[in-house]
């Protein structure tokens, strides 16, 4: 986009009652700038320390709300919504906004974290993004990861969460920091770099059933195999079970499960074993039934344990928003900038995943949070 003229972007702002002020701020990285001035200034309250005036109660929520659900964590194009109210934002002002807000909704994402980290079980996943290498001019592939736990399908009373985290590399040592201090179960793909949480024995695994269909269902598309529709259908009479224990107590989902999925698990294992003898070696279907053979012995624990899911579909579904801002954006500035789309990812997904509505939150969240203790922070989460 094209910037209007310094004289013209001065006007704007004294025509929206916001005080222009000199910017220093990382190259690419808008996002970041003056997020060293929302610090606490003592233990017992968190208070403004920006000199200008204050925007729009709605501005900063709405460019936030905007970006997270509907655009990404880069600053797109929020300035129609806001033009429709009569608001003429530089871009640089809503990446200010952006940034300010996020250091203030740190101390919520940690909370969050903090709930998430609560679960006997939860779930967890990462994706890529790309973010500007450091005096290169060039983009590197960087990770947000997400956790997230879901007790509803158990009958559980706890709110759902999702806590996002970003790194620069997808190095193990990564998820090793972020879940420091949990012991219980986690759903999860076949990433190598968990392996170090599960020998610890404070972790246990759990596999991805979807991750074994989507598999077949691929050869099923490309080459029709009979194989491959067999083994979709059998996977289906699994999740068949599934639909009749969602909502049970944990007990109650054990016991349909033993009676009625662990058959169906034994035969397919072993259907598997067999299929995987009549076809060649080296084809596409007989990587899929290896893959499917090594995870299902990781998956087994689901029947025995009611608090456990066939799948990780609450992770995938909590990265759907990034998949959509992949479309729309280009990069991460910095790392500084990535680990500031996580904060905001961390409580707008969790206000959508209870129903609460993020703009709205946001906005009452944001005008109260600078002058609220720090010991009741958690008061402020989306679920209360």
């Amino acid at each position: 986009m094209r910037r209007a003229p310094a004289s013209d972007r001065r006007g704007r702002h004294r025509g929206a009652g916001i005080r222009p002020r000199p910017l220093h701020r990382e190259p690419h990285c808008p996002a970041t700038a003056g997020l060293h001035l929302l610090r606490p200034l003592h233990p017992g309250t968190a208070a403004h320390a920006a000199d200008r005036a204050r925007p729009p109660r709605s501005g900063p929520a709405r460019t936030c709300a905007g970006q997270q659900v509907c655009r990404s964590p880069a600053t797109l194009s929020p300035e129609p919504d806001l033009d429709r109210e009569g608001l003429d934002l530089d871009r640089s002002t809503l990446a200010d906004w952006v940034g300010k807000s996020t250091a203030l909704l740190e101390t919520l994402a940690e909370a969050i974290g903090r709930h998430v980290l609560a679960a006997e079980a939860i779930f967890a996943d990462d994706t890529p993004v790309r973010m500007l290498a450091p005096g290169t001019g060039k983009t590197q592939t960087a990770r947000l990861w997400t956790y997230a736990r879901d007790d509803r399908p158990r009958g559980g009373s706890p709110p759902p969460a999702a806590w996002y985290r970003f790194s620069g590399d997808r190095k193990g040592q990564h998820p090793k920091d972020h879940l420091a201090g949990f012991c219980g179960w986690m759903h999860a793909d076949g990433y190598a770099g968990f392996e170090d949480l599960y020998r610890s024995g404070a972790i246990r695994e759990v596999a991805c059933m979807a991750h074994v269909r989507r598999k077949f269902v691929d050869i099923h598309r490309s080459q029709g195999s009979p194989i491959a529709e067999e083994a979709i259908a059998r996977i289906a009479r699994l999740y068949a079970v599934e639909k009749e224990a969602r909502g049970a107590p944990p007990d109650r989902r054990a016991q349909l499960r033993r009676a009625h999925a662990a058959p169906v698990f034994d035969d397919l294992e072993v259907w598997l074993a067999m299929q995987i003898t009549t076809i060649s070696g080296k084809s596409p279907l007989a990587a899929a039934i290896r893959y499917a053979l090594t995870r299902m012995e990781r998956l087994r624990p689901y029947l025995d344990h009611g608090i456990l899911e066939l799948d990780n579909n609450a992770a995938e579904r909590a990265m759907r928003a990034i998949a959509l801002g992949r479309k729309n954006y280009l990069f991460a500035g910095s790392e500084a900038g990535g680990k500031a789309a996580a904060i905001a990812y961390t409580p707008i997904e969790t206000a959508k995943l209870i129903g609460v509505d993020p703009q709205g939150w946001l906005a009452d969240t944001l005008a109260c949070i600078p002058n609220y203790k720090i010991t009741r922070v958690d008061d402020l989460l989306p679920r209360n």
